[in-house]
């Protein structure tokens, strides 16, 4: 009887730890109507801790000051389509978009060096911010096969007639919409402002690699660039 105790207590344990586990590939987003959220394409130079310390002591507390929230962010663990190889996908969040845009306007009389400080850190940093026109909540499962795919139109007309078939085809193929942003805002010296970026989910590499390869048959004449990453 105390053995069979104790089996079900160590049954009960590893079943707690199982799940525990499982909850930490999952990362929650929540946000309000008019909030802002900001995606950042990262590359960090090698040894550059001593210039991260120094960046996170002047540009840090002003950001804060200005209702910045780090948020979790990704590793980008390869790039399937684009020009560049970035390899973080960083959010955050801001109350509003008057204290997005003081940060950018005001950062530069606080820390004079702002952009040199960056420039030294990065060797990739583009930046996207988008406000919630709606309450918005979403997660990603880090167990997935998670998709960033960035779009820009060429023509209105043929793009959004490829949007509608590239969605087909993604919950075709078992794709899952995690989140579509548009009409997004990106600062001067920072740019990369796509008209559509989209966050999917897939069960398999296998899944996924199935709709790519129709994806790059697709007509692509009302689209005028992409990027597309792989997060983990």
């Amino acid at each position: 009887m105390k053995l069979l105790k104790n089996l079900s207590l160590l049954l009960f344990i590893c079943l707690m730890m199982s799940n525990i586990n499982a909850q930490s590939d999952i990362k929650s987003f929540s946000f309000k109507k008019g909030e802002i959220l900001d995606i950042l394409l990262l590359t960090t130079k090698p040894n550059t801790d001593s210039h991260f310390d120094r960046y996170k002591k002047t540009a840090f507390p002003v950001a804060f000051k200005k209702t910045y929230q780090p948020l979790p962010g990704f590793r980008i663990a390869k790039t399937t389509q684009g020009n560049i190889q970035p390899s973080s996908f960083i959010l955050g969040k801001w109350s509003d978009l008057k204290n997005r845009e003081a940060f950018i306007t005001e950062i530069e009389e606080v820390v004079p060096d702002f952009h040199e400080q960056r420039r030294d850190l990065w060797s990739i940093f583009n930046l996207t911010y988008y406000e919630m026109q709606k309450d918005v909540s979403f997660k990603i499962n880090k167990s997935k096969y998670t998709v960033a795919t960035s779009y820009w139109k060429k023509e209105p007309a043929s793009f959004k007639k490829f949007v509608d078939q590239w969605y087909q085809k993604t919950t075709s193929k078992g794709g899952k919409k995690i989140l579509e942003l548009t009409n997004g805002k990106s600062p001067v010296g920072y740019y990369h402002n796509p008209d559509l970026l989209v966050i999917t989910e897939w069960n398999t590499k296998e899944e996924f690699e199935a709709f790519y390869t129709e994806n790059l048959k697709m007509n692509h004449e009302g689209v005028l660039h992409v990027n597309q990453f792989v997060l983990n």
